[in-house]
């Protein structure tokens, strides 16, 4: 009987892990079409050739680091069971990816500041793009924060421990999707 809640849980888990990573795949095709257009859309006339990526957009490349750190930390904690510690990590998590919100709110005003605009006659093709795309990055990040909210939700109610970390999981692999996803999305946009 032991054995097979335990090949349950296996499938399970399975079954959860290759769902998130067709999710992510299917994201990884909607940014390559988003990039693929910026590219095709740089030859035009009017593309800005001196743009400068803000500051707090580098900034926030750090947080984002900084939480998939504090996200792995989390799993390492519940899989030693180490319950508050787990608490600790997954809520400097949840403050890391809010100040990366906040960032990039930051970094739009930078922009908006320096007199470039994103909408309406006085936008141009190159800002528009940029922010097309961190608004969606954002979107899923958003999605992934109410995910982390859950995650924090369900270990305050001790749903997790070290032979039941799925959520936890889970959720590390998401937050370091979007991570990767923001640098390399960050990355393209400073060296194009």
């Amino acid at each position: 009987m032991e054995m097979s809640i335990q090949e349950h849980n296996l499938r399970k888990s399975q079954s959860y892990k290759l769902l998130l990573w067709f999710a992510m795949i299917s994201m990884v095709m909607m940014f390559a079409g988003l990039t693929s257009a910026y590219v095709v859309s740089s030859s035009r006339a009017d593309w800005l050739k001196d743009f400068k990526m803000p500051t707090a957009f580098f900034i926030s490349t750090l947080v984002i680091i900084l939480s998939s750190v504090t996200f792995y930390l989390a799993k390492k904690a519940i899989k030693a069971d180490a319950h508050k510690i787990t608490s600790m990590w997954l809520l400097a998590t949840l403050f890391l990816s809010v100040t990366f919100v906040v960032l990039q709110f930051v970094g739009f005003g930078q922009i908006i500041a320096d007199g470039y605009f994103f909408t309406g006659s006085e936008s141009t093709i190159t800002t528009s793009f940029l922010y097309i795309v961190t608004i969606l990055h954002m979107a899923h990040l958003f999605g992934g924060l109410i995910a982390l909210l859950v995650i924090i939700y369900n270990h305050f109610k001790q749903k997790y421990n070290a032979s039941q970390p799925l959520g936890i999981e889970l959720g590390e692999m998401f937050w370091h999707f979007l991570g990767i996803l923001w640098i390399l999305l960050f990355l393209f946009f400073y060296f194009y």
